[in-house]
Order: C-alpha cells, then sequence, then structure tokens
C-alpha cells in the first residue's frame, strides 16, 4: 500500500474522506497533469497543510486512489461470484459485476488509464494484480475441464481483461451508459465459443 497516514478518529477519517472525493473528481475531469493540491484542498475545504498529514504528495494521493480502486473491484467480483456454480456462470456473473462497478465509479476508471502516464509501474501493478486471482482461476477451471486445456490461462486472461475494458471504454465511459444487453450477449457468446469447452 502506498504511504498513507491513516487517521485515527471520526473527525480525521472525514477529512480523509474529502481529500480522496476531491482528488477523484479533479483527477478524472481535468487529469493528473492539470490538477494541483491547491486545487484539491480547495476543493475539499481543508487548509492546505492539512493535505500533508494524510499524503506526502500528489503523487500518494494519486497512487492510492487507484491501489484502493484494484482492492475495491476485486472485493465486489468476489462477492458476486462466490456462489456460482461453474466457470462459465463465475465469468458472466463476474463481467456482469465489472461492468456495473464502472458505471458507478467513472472517474476512477479514467484515473487508472492515465497511470500508465504517471507512473507506468503502477499501471502494470493494477492489472498484473487483478491478473494474478484471475490466472488461478482459470487454471483450476482447466483441470475441471472447462475452459479449453491447450490455451495458456495468462493469454486468456489479458485477453478477457481487454475484451472487458474495450466494451466498458465504448459504452460506459465514451457513451455513458449502460452496456446494452445484446452487446454483453455478444461478447459472452464470443468468449463462450472461443474459450470454453462444448459440455
Amino acid at each position: 500500500m502506498n504511504e498513507v497516514n491513516f487517521p485515527k478518529t471520526n473527525r480525521g477519517q472525514e477529512t480523509l474522506d474529502k481529500i480522496l472525493k476531491a482528488a477523484e473528481e479533479l483527477f478524472s475531469s481535468n487529469g493528473y497533469y492539470n490538477t494541483s493540491i491547491t486545487d484539491i484542498t480547495q476543493n475539499a475545504s481543508i487548509a492546505p497543510g492539512t493535505f500533508y498529514i494524510y499524503f506526502k504528495d500528489k503523487k500518494s494521493v494519486f497512487c492510492y486512489l487507484v491501489e484502493e480502486l484494484s482492492k475495491t473491484l476485486r472485493t465486489a467480483i468476489h462477492r458476486s461470484t462466490k456462489c456460482c456454480k461453474t466457470r462459465y456462470e463465475l465469468e458472466y456473473i463476474g463481467f456482469k459485476t465489472f461492468f456495473d462497478f464502472v458505471s458507478e465509479h467513472r472517474g476512477l476508471y479514467k484515473i487508472v488509464w492515465e497511470s500508465q502516464f504517471v507512473d507506468e509501474s503502477l499501471f502494470k501493478n493494477y492489472y498484473q494484480g487483478l491478473a494474478k486471482g484471475y490466472i488461478k482461476g482459470i487454471k483450476e477451471a482447466q483441470k475441471n475441464n472447462e475452459i479449453k486445456s491447450e490455451l495458456d490461462p495468462e493469454t486468456i486472461v489479458y485477453c478477457l481483461m481487454g475484451i472487458s475494458n474495450f466494451i466498458g471504454l465504448r459504452w460506459v465511459i465514451w457513451k455513458d451508459t449502460s452496456v446494452p444487453e445484446y452487446v454483453f450477449e455478444d461478447m459472452m457468446k464470443f468468449i463462450k465459443e472461443g474459450t470454453f469447452t462444448k459440455q
């Protein structure tokens, strides 16, 4: 976890939340390089010095937002898929959850994409962190003969993440709408026929 001084009081937590909310709003609308600490503190209605109680610089709060997004997304997908009986059902519900998550966190989604220009290692860590557990699940599904065993699991995972990312960009981010049902079903048909075994 990036360096953050976590508060020990409710009042301190409220202040940290104000900083994070302001930073998310400004980074997503203006971009990292066009946002200053002064902008963040003014938007959060706090004194400039208060920012440094929690974060050492602008990059620290940016990194924290990216790291928290990864953690929150993985938690949301885990919760929504924990009762799934098959790998295909897990993928189906998992993608649904991802698109709902993107709709609710449009600003943070933009921040992740900008992170590649702020700190390439942060960008890599975000996707590698998501991929790590995903690969493990795909390998397990291959052992259970649910997914084609001749396909490399890491390749499958990055293909699936790429599909979800660009479907999300095309409709949720660029068009500011939910992913149409026909698009989602076509996407899942493409994934099922290309990745899953016939059972």
